[in-house]
């Protein structure tokens, strides 16, 4: 009976397959316990994922200094912290307050920009085709009235005082453990390696190790990457707004930039707004911003992302978007940005095992052949 359980693939795998899910079943009925993980892990994850971000851009840096300017592990990293604190400062003094202006700015001319929509709409329901179309009717069955949006507002505002009190305390933790916690990466993040090398096993020690150090290259590659293209496009698209005259080039010019960490949607949504706040007051110049974008966007995609990415991250475009879809139903924004890093370590990890495992059946096959070459000699 045991010889027939094991040689049945099927009978096998359901087993595994039942076993696995009454794991699970099990496991969420007993959720008090995993809770504490779970929290543990979620307050971890911020500052350690914003640390490895910065410690993946500053690393390459640090190494830099260290080969070519000859200094101590310790003085490089305390030279790139300082250049970091002084981009920071260079941020607040100079690329915030500009942002906070526009952002004002863009306020106070909300009021005219409504009534540019409103004469927009009313000149659209002008036209024949809506005339047949009763919109008042649909007005009046959703009962909206001016008392009732506000008093909407002002609940959801005296509901949200919680969150935006923990938001504010949670960003203050996160200003204050993220540098330390990046001094210590750039500091140790060498020894990270050596220090699990002892706990690997011998027969395999080689091939984690140079996995791992595939892993690292992916990440490095893309973040390293990825932030050097959000700069292009972020500056690229100021300056090319600047030149056709959109109203809040800047503000526009960072939401291009920032969405640009988007793969394929970023564009797009980073054009949206400042489609929005042209097209109703001049349409030209609304085509003009698209332009603008198409030409950044094809500047990025054929020279500035094959040089800085090259095919380290070698992605089928429509696998990009399956990630995409997936991820941003799963974890929203976060998932979009953090999909496709995801998936090419675990591409990675799977090509590297593949190659391991090919290479083992070539071995044997080799060696078979070498013992049957030996008995007939």
């Amino acid at each position: 009976m045991m010889n027939r359980f094991k040689n049945s693939k099927l009978l096998f795998w359901s087993v595994e397959l039942l076993v696995i899910a009454t794991l699970i079943m099990v496991s969420s009925q007993i959720n008090f316990m995993f809770k504490p993980i779970a929290t543990f892990f979620s307050t971890l994850f911020a500052p350690i994922l914003i640390g490895g971000f910065l410690y993946y851009m500053l690393n390459p840096l640090v190494e830099i200094l260290r080969n070519k300017a000859k200094l101590k592990k310790n003085t490089a990293v305390a030279l790139v912290m300082l250049l970091l604190v002084g981009i920071i400062a260079l941020l607040i003094g100079t690329v915030i307050p500009n942002l906070a202006k526009q952002v004002a700015q863009l306020a106070n001319n909300l009021p005219d920009f409504v009534k540019s929509m409103e004469t927009w709409a009313k000149g659209a329901l002008e036209h024949p085709f809506f005339k047949t179309f009763d919109y008042q009717e649909y007005v009046d069955k959703l009962d909206l009235s001016f008392g009732d949006i506000i008093k909407n507002v002002v609940n959801g505002l005296s509901n949200s005082v919680g969150s935006i009190v923990s938001s504010i305390a949670s960003t203050t933790m996160l200003i204050v453990t993220v540098p330390f916690i990046l001094f210590y990466m750039l500091k140790d993040g060498d020894r990270f390696v050596p220090s699990i090398e002892r706990y690997l096993p011998a027969s395999h020690k080689d091939e984690i190790i140079k996995l791992l150090h595939k892993m690292s290259n992916t990440i490095s590659s893309y973040i390293s990457g990825q932030a050097l293209e959000c700069l292009f496009v972020g500056v690229s698209t100021f300056i090319g707004y600047q030149l056709i005259g959109v109203q809040y080039a800047f503000l526009f010019g960072c939401i291009a930039g920032a969405t640009n960490m988007i793969p394929y949607l970023g564009p797009y949504i980073g054009l949206a707004p400042a489609v929005m706040v042209t097209v109703f007051d001049s349409p030209m110049k609304a085509i003009f911003a698209c332009i603008v974008v198409l030409i950044v966007q094809q500047i990025d995609g054929n020279i500035i992302y094959p040089l800085v990415i090259g095919k380290s991250l070698n992605i089928h475009p429509l696998t990009i978007i399956l990630i995409l879809l997936v991820a941003g139903n799963l974890a929203g924004l976060l998932g979009m940005i953090l999909g496709v890093p995801f998936y090419a370590v675990c591409k990675t990890v799977f090509i590297h095992i593949f190659d391991i495992v090919q290479l083992n059946k070539k071995n044997k096959i080799q060696a078979s052949l070498d013992i049957t070459l030996s008995d007939r000699e």
